[in-house]
């Protein structure tokens, strides 16, 4: 069966509508499918937003977080725009996670938004996703389509992951919604020189629990159990550690001021900041007066 003929658009019927959206205020009147959404009872729905102008740290933290969560019965909800959200959908196709598209338009393949990854779209329902909207099918994206089609995106998904995010962004938007739909919120924290974090970073301040690996999203959602760190696990098994954590730890074999550390490291300055904070939320390395070491 062709492309075309498989994968038209269809209006839902009323009690075809995921519940968690009759939750929220102002629900959608109306809702277009092209595809299949996964059954919500059968699969905890995360939102992944982020930066549209992502960076390295950003690309690698949404893969390698997403990369982790196979297997588990995850699907992965995002906007379709470019950076962090398209990043989201294709992980999560390579790593063979359900994913859903809740684009700023409609659904018809003469105004999918953006254009650039209309292939992307094609692909995500090959693979037996979906894409999801309030929108008839033939409106085109405008800028008040997407603040409310980001309120679509928060009342679907259990939880949204905030990867990146200016301090003014329409990212921002979609974890605020959630936090009044009283849906879990996490972040990732970063560099506290990087524009794309300083959004992330005022999130966890404001209450949003930081993540900065799969297991512990996995442990948050509880579908692992904890995983608690012994003395001699933070000393010695540095397998259960990142790359970039490793680089770290193993500088630290004796206490070192933060700059020395950065004049070490072989990291970009921005990588091995953003991963002294990761592991000070970790709870495996503290500063006293003036040096950084690891806990005992």
């Amino acid at each position: 069966m062709s492309f075309a003929r498989n994968k038209e658009t269809r209006k839902l019927s009323a009690d075809e509508f995921p519940s968690s959206l009759l939750e929220i205020p102002c629900p959608p009147s109306e809702l277009y499918l092209r595809g299949t959404l996964p059954d919500p009872a059968q699969f905890y729905y995360l939102a992944v937003v982020g930066s549209r102008k992502y960076t390295s740290y950003g690309r690698e933290v949404a893969e390698r977080i997403i990369e982790g969560l196979a297997g588990y019965p995850i699907c992965i909800v995002s906007g379709l725009a470019l950076g962090i959200d398209g990043i989201a959908h294709q992980t999560a196709l390579a790593t063979g996670l359900p994913t859903v598209a809740i684009p700023g338009s409609g659904l018809s393949n003469s105004v999918l938004y953006p254009r650039t990854n209309l292939g992307l779209a094609h692909e995500i329902l090959e693979n037996g996703g979906a894409l999801l909207s309030e929108y008839p099918d033939d409106l085109h994206a405008a800028p008040w389509t997407f603040p409310q089609r980001n309120r679509i995106m928060a009342g679907i998904s259990a939880g949204t992951l905030v990867i990146e995010a200016e301090e003014k962004s329409g990212t921002l938007i979609t974890a605020r919604l959630a936090l009044d739909y009283n849906r879990n919120v996490f972040a990732v924290p970063g560099s506290i020189f990087s524009a794309p974090s300083k959004g992330t970073n005022k999130l966890i301040k404001q209450g949003a629990t930081p993540i900065t690996s799969a297991v512990e999203l996995l442990e948050e959602l509880g579908l692992v159990a904890p995983v608690t760190f012994t003395t001699e696990q933070k000393q010695l098994d540095l397998e259960l550690f990142s790359p970039d954590e490793q680089v770290i730890l193993l500088l630290l074999n004796e206490p070192r001021a933060r700059e020395d550390i950065m004049a070490l490291s072989t990291l970009p300055p921005a990588r091995t900041l953003s991963t002294l904070t990761i592991l000070e939320i970790k709870n495996i390395i503290e500063e006293r007066m003036g040096k950084i070491e690891k806990r005992s």
